[in-house]
Formats: C-alpha cells, sequence, structure tokens
C-alpha cells in the first residue's frame, strides 16, 4: 500500500534541531523501548498483573510530536500510553512501580498500565475512542481561556476511527473551530483486526477531514525527522488558524495488540523487513557526526540499566494499604 506523505524538507528541519535536542530523542526512544522490553519480562513473570500494551516500534511518532510541541500542550492518548508519560515528565521508576501495583506507582497502584497520568497528560484511556472527547474538551479549554498559543494533541489507534465518540468529537471540533491536533497512530491492526477489513477508506485522515471541513494529512511515523518536522507545521498552523487537524501517522507494531497476544494471524516477513526508527535516528546522529557508534552503545546501555534499577525499585516498593484502597478512585 502506498501513501501520500505530508511533504517535509529535511534540511529544514535539521536547522530547527540541535545537537542537544536530537541525542536527547535518541535517549527517549531507547528509553522507552528498553522499557517496554523489561516491562514485558515483568510481566510474563507475573510480577505485571491485568493488561499490557507495547509502544514498541512507533516511538518516533510521539518522541518527535512532542519534541516539537513542547511540554505544557494538553496530551491525551489510548492504553498504549507508556511513552507519553516518560516524555512528559513521569519518571521510569513510579511507572514500573505503577505496573507492579505498589504504592509508589505513578497513580499509587490503582491504575496499572492502561492509566498513566502527568501534569499534562490527561490520561491513557482503556476504553477504544475514550480519549478523544478528552482531548477535544481540553482544547475547549484553551480556547475558553483563550490561551492561544497552547493546543490539545490527542493520540488514537486507526481502530478508534470506527468508533461513535471519533466522530462526535471531530464534529463539535469543527464547528467550534478547537485547537486540537487528533492523530491516528495507523499501527495496522485493531487488535488481531487488519485496517483494511475494519476502516472503509485508505489514506484515513485525509478522507476522513474532509467530512468535517477540516485539513487532513498522512506522515510516514517511522521517520523521526519527517516526524518532527510535520507536527512542528501542524502547531504552527493550529495556532494560526485556530482550527483542528486531523494526522494520520503509518507505523508498525512490532508486538501484538497486548503482550499476551502472539500475533500469529501477523505476517513475519513484514515484521523482519521494515525500518526500525531507532535505528534510523541513530544513522541520523552517526551522519551528523553527533556521537560515535561507541557513544550510542553507551547511551543505550545506560537507558537499558536506568529501567533495570526501575524494576528493583518497583520490587522493593509497599504496596497499598488495603484500608486506602478506595481512595481517589471514582466509581459512579
Amino acid at each position: 500500500m502506498s501513501y501520500h506523505f505530508f511533504e517535509t524538507k529535511k534540511e529544514i528541519t535539521s536547522k530547527l534541531l540541535g545537537q542537544k535536542e536530537i541525542l536527547e530523542d535518541l535517549k527517549y526512544m531507547l528509553l522507552i523501548r528498553h522499557f517496554e522490553s523489561r516491562a514485558e519480562v515483568a510481566y510474563q513473570a507475573g510480577r505485571v498483573g491485568g493488561f499490557f500494551h507495547s509502544y514498541a516500534g512507533q516511538e518516533a511518532i510521539q518522541v518527535a510530536a512532542v519534541r516539537a510541541c513542547g511540554l505544557k500542550d494538553w496530551y491525551s492518548t489510548s492504553y498504549r500510553c507508556h511513552a507519553l508519560a516518560l516524555l512528559l515528565g513521569a519518571s521510569p521508576d513510579e511507572l514500573m512501580a505503577e505496573l507492579y501495583g505498589r504504592e509508589t506507582g505513578n497513580v499509587k497502584g490503582r491504575g496499572g498500565s492502561m492509566h498513566f497520568y502527568t501534569e499534562t497528560l490527561l490520561g491513557g484511556f482503556g476504553i477504544v475512542g475514550g480519549q478523544i472527547p478528552i482531548g477535544t474538551g481540553a482544547a475547549f479549554t484553551c480556547k475558553y481561556l483563550g490561551q492561544k498559543e497552547r493546543i490539545s494533541l490527542c493520540f488514537m489507534g486507526e481502530g478508534a476511527v470506527a468508533q461513535g465518540a471519533f466522530h462526535e468529537s471531530l464534529n463539535i471540533a469543527s464547528l467550534w473551530e478547537l485547537p486540537c491536533l487528533y492523530i491516528i497512530e495507523n499501527n495496522k491492526w485493531g487488535m488481531g483486526t487488519s485496517v483494511d477489513r475494519a476502516i472503509s477508506v485508505r489514506e484515513i485522515a485525509e478522507k476522513k477531514a474532509i467530512g468535517y471541513g477540516m485539513q487532513g494529512y498522512t506522515i510516514n511515523g517511522m521517520d523521526y525527522l519527517h516526524c518532527y518536522e510535520a507536527f512542528h507545521f501542524f502547531k504552527e498552523e493550529i495556532i494560526r488558524t485556530g482550527k483542528p487537524i486531523l494526522v494520520e501517522a503509518i507505523t508498525e507494531r512490532f508486538k501484538g495488540h497486548s503482550i499476551s497476544d502472539p500475533a500469529a494471524y501477523r505476517d513475519k516477513n513484514i515484521l523482519s523487513t521494515c525500518i526500525d526508527p531507532i535505528m534510523t535516528i541513530k544513522q541520523l546522529v552517526l551522519e551528523k557526526g553527533l556521537a560515535t557508534k561507541e557513544e550510542i552503545g553507551e547511551m543505550d546501555k545506560e537507558m537499558r540499566l536506568r529501567v533495570i534499577a526501575s524494576m528493583k525499585y518497583a520490587e522493593e516498593s509497599p504496596w497499598p494499604n488495603i484500608t486506602t484502597l478506595e481512595e481517589g478512585v471514582f466509581a459512579p
């Protein structure tokens, strides 16, 4: 399947990004990948309960989005929320402890893998499409309060496009001209169902956006530089016009829907030949002379050891006191 990607000029992107930022983002991508792989090991060992959805393979999208848009915007996402939480200020310690269900966790062990929060991350959501009205509401807040430099970024999988919440949210965002950037992370599989069998059109963002009177774009979610320039443009455009934008980021899910999913329905040859976004940013670093192979290896080791330390922290953290388990939990 070929796509009509948003046109970028990488020489411009290179001028927007300095050496420090690129190296920081390489570290973030390595941290996310190690966090997911080590947490998967913990899950399989029975130390993590509930569900676990890996972000491995999709790192370039959210790393580039946060770099381009900054830490002060509102963010919301699906249950695949580990990467975004790490990018928005949550520590590996508190996130791993949350996976372990410990009192020192991100939400004191109450939320688990699907419900991380930070000051600007409005949550991971376990219900498909549940975050879309929340992201829309955050955009309304920006407009209502006159925060003209602030937008809302709402991430979702392509499976959420078939939910009613998607259509209602985009309709009202367009009617009210809300500063919301909706990002469809199309990893081609909604659980075990191929996108070709679930969504009626290809080029999802470009085709769906037309029906709501907004701009729609397709980007290469495996290319960090491409994603950065695209998100930089999208935010500037939303601030300039005050109107929402719909984006489809084409990516690959390196794991099954969740860790308990062996993904036997997938063609393994596709996974073995697809581009790894971490390899592309490593190549960028080498080509620009920002670091040597040995220095990249040290970064990788540093991030691996950081995650291993977070597992030790989680293992040694206390369980929540049973008398406080209902505190801070809202149930209608």
